[in-house]
Parts: C-alpha cells; structure tokens; sequence
C-alpha cells in the first residue's frame, strides 16, 4: 500500500480585530472653533465700533409738563371722605356740656389726654402703657362736666393709627368687663350706632367713708376711633340717659 502523505495543515491567521477609535478628539476641536469663532466675533465688533462716530448721551433734563387750566377740583366732603372730619380737631367732635353744667375738674384745660394720662385711668397703668403703644395710640381727647355735687359724665375718644390692625374695634371688644354679674349689669345696644353697647349697673359700688356710687357706660367705635362714656351719680342712672349720651356721641363721629 502505498504511503499516504500528510500535508501539514496551515496554521491559522488570527482575524485583525478593529481598532477601537479614539474618542474625544472631534469634541475637542468643535470645542476650540466655537472659541475662536466668538473670540474672532467679539474683535470683528470691537473694530466695527471703534470706527463709528460717538453717539451723543441722552439729556438728563425732562421736557416741561404742560400745567392743566382751569380750577382745582373741589376737595371730598365729609360723606365722601371721614378723614376730613376725624383727621381734623378731634376735642371738636366730643358732645358740648350742658347749660348749667360745671366743667368737671378731672378733665384738663386744653380736653387733650397724652399716652400716659390715658394709661393711668386703667386699673394696671403699667400694662396699659404698653398696649397703647402696642396698639399703635395716636392722640385722645376728652370732656365732663358736672351737675350738683354728685352727678358727673366724662367722654373720652381714643384715636390709633391703624396702620397694620383695626384696633378702635379689638380695643371696644375687650371693653366688655362692665359685663358686672356682682354689680347687675344691664346692658342694650345703642340704636342707629352699629356697634355701640350701653351699660347701666343697678347695685351701687361701697366704700366706708364714702357714700354709694352708681355706675352706667357706653362704649363704641367708628372707623379708627373708640367712644367711651362714664356716668356716675349717688343714686340709680336710667338707662335713658346713658342711652341719650350714647345715641349723640356715636352721631358726632
């Protein structure tokens, strides 16, 4: 038999593989002709602005208004505008004592009261004082008079500024101690007034030495005013006069 020659077998070529590109490079070189193309733009500008003439500033003075003619419109009225009236003399907006009546001698010469006088009619002056600034106080006035030796009546208007709170109200709302079970409170809203509230107590306050002392009050408040009246006597107050003191304070405001 004849001998089989074996043809040795040809070794293999390994496959060339692709050669993994590179990256970043294109990156880099759009990044730097965007640089370029804005640093070539911006001196293009520069030289285009260099070779202009100046422009010339704009005048700081403002042309004359021309003035209207005619008459100034008429002011608001009292019913078109309430500041007319309140912002003006306040003591002339408190009730006029009586004919016969004697000007009580705890209101003073020029019927103005300052923040400390107004603290001090309260049971804690030291705690009032800082409410009423608290409460942003602007300026009171008050009035009283006598009749005979035992009857007195003073009124008292608070004024605030009511920049950031309605405190001629919060301050009438927290009035509402003369609500007496001890001393028989009675109490009635006064008519026409919106808000105003009457008191009358019916059992006198004692003291020895000192004879029995009724007390009867009103309370209310318009716009960025509070109203108070006090009325005493040495015998009981009807609800009447408290109410006829009320009913033409609250119409003066």
């Amino acid at each position: 038999m004849l001998d089989v020659l074996e043809v040795p077998e040809e070794p293999e070529i390994p496959e060339e593989r692709p050669r993994a590109r590179r990256r970043g490079r294109t990156t880099l070189l759009i990044a730097a002709a965007a640089v370029l193309g804005v640093v070539a733009g911006t001196c293009t500008g520069y030289l285009i602005q260099a070779d202009r003439e100046p422009t010339k500033p704009a005048s700081l003075s403002q042309p004359t208004l021309a003035q209207a003619k005619g008459p100034a419109p008429e002011p608001l009225s009292v019913s078109q505008d309430r500041r007319v009236k309140t912002d003006g003399d306040l003591r002339k907006l408190l009730l006029k004592k009586p004919a016969g009546a004697k000007t009580g001698d705890w209101v003073s010469d020029d019927r103005w009261m300052t923040l400390a006088e107004v603290a001090e009619t309260a049971d804690k002056p030291g705690g009032a004082f800082g409410d009423l600034v608290s409460q942003e106080f602007r300026r009171a006035a008050d009035t009283g008079w006598r009749i005979g030796s035992t009857y007195g009546v003073e009124i008292r208007l608070v004024q605030y500024r009511q920049e950031e709170t309605r405190e001629a109200s919060d301050a009438a709302d927290g009035e509402n101690y003369y609500e007496d079970s001890k001393a028989g409170t009675k109490s009635w809203s006064v008519p026409g007034s919106g808000n105003a509230t009457a008191y009358v107590h019916t059992r006198p306050d004692t003291e020895p030495g000192y004879l029995p002392q009724y007390n009867a009050a009103a309370v209310a408040w318009r716009g960025d005013i509070l109203m108070k009246i006090f009325v005493w006597d040495t015998k009981p107050i009807s609800k009447a006069k408290v109410m006829d003191l009320a009913e033409r304070q609250v119409k003066k405001l």
